[in-house]
């Protein structure tokens, strides 16, 4: 039967029905361990009581009034993130990618509010993913997103990942920002090493640049850090998060210093949906467990026991793993094979992960995963690796 979707998704023949905790039941009853996350969405598995009390209160309420008035769970939201954080001032999304336009607006409207409208373009890295609007696919710059498009928005000068001489030359009298995610997601899970972002922030601070992080894979507890950017020590001007943040309902938010921000007033930016109450109480009620004493201490002991496994999986199935590489529970393995195939193979198991590029496949689980939950992925990732090499000896078996 044709669809009526659009079809821009290769989707798999799997519907799921219901889910707990990092665990799925499809329509036909068969239970999956899910080691995506939803793309590292689903921060606190599913149907977390607290998440679920907190949609279901709210939307007994009101759902939406629009930003024309006040929406006190986005102002409490707001000044919770502003609390834990660099950021003096948050604006509300639906999406990343929203939350990404609105940085790029904020980097050119201040450097125009301080009198310099030309310094408008903002250096990206080649591998970075930064969504799917116009703007994004350009700061992205990945020629298979941009495409049949159009001409690409301007603005945007990319430089290789990790070529400090290069990122040096890019800079020019119209560059205004430095956009960089301190993980790359879709690029592979490649961590930018901590001396690079120092770097980077100081290169901003000679040169009157502003520093964006996009966090909105590496955010909200997902490397062990309330934020990715902690593990560096260094602090960005201006920040987009999305993802974990609405632990599955659709939220983004840009958070900037108000020195950032000072070009954003009245009438310079909004939108219909961001911030809405039901999206505030859910955002709330994430930080309300994200935040609590001990958890994201968790994350950090529960991710570094899955990579020793799977460091030990690597030992057992050298054809098919080269590496593993992340940080928390933000964790990528490198496949000697078709990371396409790898993550068939595991679906087979009834396990679920992401292909990534540098042929990488993602472990994005929810954060409250336990160690009977990382035991059983590995059960499967190491079944997965069989298959993988009972294929590689037929291969060889038949051109020997």
């Amino acid at each position: 039967m044709t669809s009526p979707l659009l079809p821009t998704y290769a989707r798999a023949d799997i519907a799921f029905e219901k889910g707990e905790g990092a665990w799925l039941e499809a329509s036909d009853g068969a239970r999956y361990l899910d080691f995506g996350g939803g793309i590292a969405v689903a921060s606190l598995g599913y149907a977390h009581p607290h998440l679920v009390g907190a949609l279901t209160a709210q939307g007994q309420k009101i759902w939406h009034t629009s930003n024309l008035f006040r929406i006190p769970e986005g102002e409490r939201l707001a000044q919770r993130l502003v609390d834990a954080t660099f950021a003096d001032t948050v604006f509300f999304t639906n999406s990343g990618a929203e939350a990404m336009e609105c940085a790029i607006k904020m980097a050119r409207k201040y450097q125009s509010t301080c009198g310099h409208p030309e310094k408008y373009r903002i250096i990206t890295f080649e591998g970075a993913f930064h969504g799917r609007t116009l703007a994004t696919i350009a700061a992205g710059g990945q020629q298979k997103y941009l495409d049949g498009f159009g001409p690409k928005v301007d603005g945007f000068d990319q430089v290789p990942f990790g070529d400090h001489d290069a990122l040096k030359a890019a800079i020019g009298p119209e560059t205004g920002a430095i956009l960089i995610e301190p993980i790359q997601g879709e690029g592979g899970i490649r961590p930018v090493p901590s001396q690079c972002l120092r770097g980077l922030r100081a290169l901003c601070d000679a040169h009157g640049l502003l520093l964006i992080f996009d966090e909105v894979q590496t955010g909200v507890g997902r490397t062990g850090k309330f934020f990715a950017g902690e593990l560096s020590g260094v602090t960005p001007d201006i920040m987009a998060v999305a993802k974990g943040i609405g632990g599955g309902f659709p939220l983004g938010a840009c958070l900037a210093t108000s020195e950032a921000a000072k070009g954003m007033t009245a009438g310079s930016h909004g939108t219909t949906y961001g911030g809405n109450p039901l999206a505030m109480a859910v955002g709330n009620a994430v930080l309300d467990i994200v935040l609590a004493e001990g958890f994201l201490d968790h994350v950090r002991e529960i991710g570094l026991l899955l990579r020793q496994r799977l460091a030990e999986l690597q030992d057992r199935h050298p054809r098919i793993i080269e590496l593993v590489r992340g940080e928390g529970l933000m964790l990528g393995i490198k496949t000697r094979v078709n990371n396409a195939d790898f993550a068939l193979a595991a679906r087979a198991e009834l396990l679920l992960v992401i292909p990534a590029g540098d042929n990488v496949v993602r472990l994005l689980p929810p954060l409250i995963i336990s160690e009977a939950d990382v035991s059983e992925a590995i059960k499967r990732l190491d079944a997965a690796c069989c298959r993988l090499e009972a294929t590689l000896d037929k291969t060889d078996g038949a051109t020997a």
